[in-house]
């Protein structure tokens, strides 16, 4: 995951140290002395007798006398005398905001090569000009100054679960999720990865196959039941989606079960009518979690669903699935941010094990920042 988006940045990152130092160089910014000390030092200095260059150490070209030492203690300055002294002699870079723009410029292109939107790249741009503009940065601190305000910025943009689920199912039985999504976006399969995420954390489940429209749905669930040990609820096909999620529902309260999960049919979300019957599902099973599954590797597009079956049924929360084999990276970045909702797991893998809980620190470490 991130492969082409993480080496990317680094290279900007870089670039943009190197540009720092380049533009930067003629609008140093002096650390503040006291005028009479700053004087002394500079009149100590010209008076000296001439040394060669060889012999010139950092140690002896930065220590004045010591009544210049004196008079310079005396200021109301907070940082240590030799600190100071270093940062009159050495200097600032100051970030401006011609610069900060010039910069900003390659970091948008490498962010829409890889997948994150407009919107979010705005939001990163509007957090990075808070960290940086009118920055006084030292020569030293240039890189790691630049790294750690976009690590701030897409830790921002990024939205995790506020509660955890496994807390939140607990605290009302039964939990009724239901999941929604387009075709072949690995709806069915995530479904089955959490159903064993419950159950490795104790929790018992039951599985709504209310996908009563695609050829095989209700065979492919079972089959997921039956392999992790789970009852599915189930009708034949072309009965009403929203009578079989009914049933389960009614099914787990009779058996004290904790948890609900209504698969249903992957429908486009420029189809109105099965829009419409994803909105009966909703007035009927009255659900806790609403839940999409976008597949990772569609880039913008999955960012648009989102959007969509946000404005039509309410979205509470996104899986990415293929999350592992998304090389760019930048839905995983933007689609919280560009429905402001939080992604709840990852998809990792084909096992069904490999689901994972969605934490913006995972995601910082993978972009290596």
């Amino acid at each position: 995951m991130f492969k082409f988006l993480k080496e990317k940045i680094k290279s900007w990152v870089k670039s943009s140290k190197d540009k720092v130092e380049e533009k930067t160089k003629e609008i140093k910014v002096e650390a503040p002395i006291k005028e009479k000390a700053k004087k002394k030092l500079s009149k100590q200095t010209t008076t000296s007798p001439p040394i060669t260059p060889q012999k010139i150490t950092e140690k002896e070209e930065q220590i004045p006398t010591k009544q210049v030492q004196e008079e310079i203690q005396q200021t109301p300055e907070k940082k240590g005398f030799f600190s100071r002294i270093k940062e009159s002699i050495v200097g600032k870079y100051k970030i401006t905001d011609e610069y900060f723009n010039e910069i900003f410029d390659q970091l948008e292109l490498i962010l829409l090569e890889n997948n994150v939107p407009i919107i979010t790249i705005d939001k990163i741009k509007e957090e990075l000009k808070k960290e940086l503009i009118n920055k006084e940065v030292s020569k030293s601190d240039v890189e790691h100054t630049i790294s750690l305000a976009l690590k701030n910025a897409i830790y921002n943009v990024l939205q995790e679960p506020e509660e955890d689920l496994i807390k939140k199912i607990q605290s009302k039985k039964p939990f009724v999720i239901l999941f929604f999504g387009i075709n072949g976006s690995g709806k069915t399969t995530s479904i089955a990865k959490l159903a064993n995420y419950l159950k490795t954390n104790n929790l018992t489940s039951v599985l709504a196959a209310s996908d009563t429209f695609r050829a095989a749905s209700i065979e492919q669930i079972s089959k997921h039941a039956s392999k992790l040990g789970i009852k599915v609820v189930k009708h034949d096909y072309g009965a009403d989606p929203a009578a079989v999620a009914f049933d389960a529902i009614k099914h787990a309260k009779s058996n004290n079960i904790d948890a609900v999960l209504i698969d249903t049919a992957g429908r486009m979300h420029t189809k109105n009518d099965l829009m419409r019957e994803m909105e009966k599902i909703v007035r009927v099973t009255k659900p806790d979690l609403k839940v999409f599954v976008g597949e990772s590797t569609t880039g913008s597009d999955v960012i648009e669903q989102a959007k969509t079956f946000n404005e039509a049924v309410g979205i509470d929360g996104v899986i990415l699935s293929k999350a592992d084999i998304d090389e760019k990276g930048g839905v995983a970045i933007s689609v919280s941010n560009a429905i402001n909702k939080p992604i709840l797991f990852l998809g990792t893998g084909q096992n069904y094990e490999d689901l994972k809980p969605f934490k913006k620190d995972d995601i910082l470490r993978e972009l290596d920042l």
